[in-house]
């Protein structure tokens, strides 16, 4: 996924980094738009109307990232590959066909399988790597162990405590360079997860182009935020929901974040400064 993961295991199984690494081979086997062979990449070249079996991780994490494209208006679109390539962020040349609205709404799930009904592309950036957090959580669960932090990518996930009977405290990444206040949360049995301008993006000159794109101008944002953090029980909707917030910004960002009761932060950027707003559900839990 171009990152790195750690983890922090307090009652570690013998075998748990051969299980960690297992986990993670198949997330990029499945999800992995830089691998012509894997899942996603197969099926964005399936013949457009025909159904693909897909492997149950990724099916998952596509129901997930529909709903979410559905609760946001699409502004998580999970199938917004063509847009995306068109920018440069991904492997492929851009497709010379017209752009299909809300790319979302042309992918179909029955079962255990799924198909395009237009020419649109899978892309699960916005939403792989915290599935794969919450998946090596079940693999060392699933090994016995109960306290550990895992960490891609900075989307992290803590389960029981330190060996001192703290949780894991974590500082939640702010944007290099702009002054806001620490925010430091408990994870016990949650995830946080944080998209930001500054850790994907592509320079154009002496333009920098956000990795994060708007379905909407199928563009890269321009709504100067630096970052959102979405503290969430499933590290892969956190990172969905983060996505979303960024897209929409200060105001129909927080909105949205807190008509569903979610834990957010958002930090936008006004000159050298940063200014940080906060959900309800969050300052509560800070309380």
């Amino acid at each position: 996924m171009g990152t790195s993961w750690s983890a922090r295991i307090v009652d570690a199984p013998a075998d748990a980094q051969a299980a960690i690494e297992g986990v993670l081979d198949a997330v990029i086997a499945q999800m992995s738009n830089w691998e012509p062979g894997s899942a996603i990449s197969r099926f964005n070249r399936h013949p457009v109307g025909t159904w693909m079996t897909l492997p149950a991780g990724m099916m998952t994490v596509l129901r997930a990232g529909l709903e979410i494209a559905r609760l946001s208006g699409g502004a998580f679109d999970p199938a917004i590959g063509r847009v995306v390539e068109r920018w440069g962020f991904l492997p492929h040349s851009p497709s010379p066909d017209l752009p299909v609205p809300s790319p979302w709404r042309a992918i179909e799930v029955e079962g255990e399988r799924a198909r395009r009904i237009a020419d649109v592309a899978l892309d699960f950036s916005g939403i792989a790597k915290g599935h794969a957090v919450d998946a090596v959580a079940e693999a060392l669960r699933a090994l016995g162990a109960r306290h550990f932090l895992v960490e891609i990518g900075g989307e992290l996930r803590g389960e029981g405590v330190k060996p001192d009977i703290q949780p894991w405290w974590a500082d939640v990444e702010a944007p290099p360079g702009l002054a806001v206040p620490v925010l430091r949360v408990a994870l016990c049995g949650l995830s946080v997860a944080t998209s930001g301008d500054y850790r994907r993006f592509r320079m154009a000159g002496d333009l920098r182009l956000s990795h994060s794109i708007d379905p909407a101008s199928e563009a890269p944002i321009a709504n100067a935020v630096a970052s959102v953090s979405v503290l969430h029980a499933s590290a892969m909707l956190a990172d969905a929901w983060a996505t979303a917030i960024t897209v929409l910004g200060p105001d129909a960002g927080m909105a949205l974040a807190t008509r569903h009761g979610l834990a957010a932060r958002l930090v936008l950027r006004e000159g050298q400064s940063g200014v940080e707003y906060m959900t309800p559900a969050l300052a509560a839990m800070l309380g």
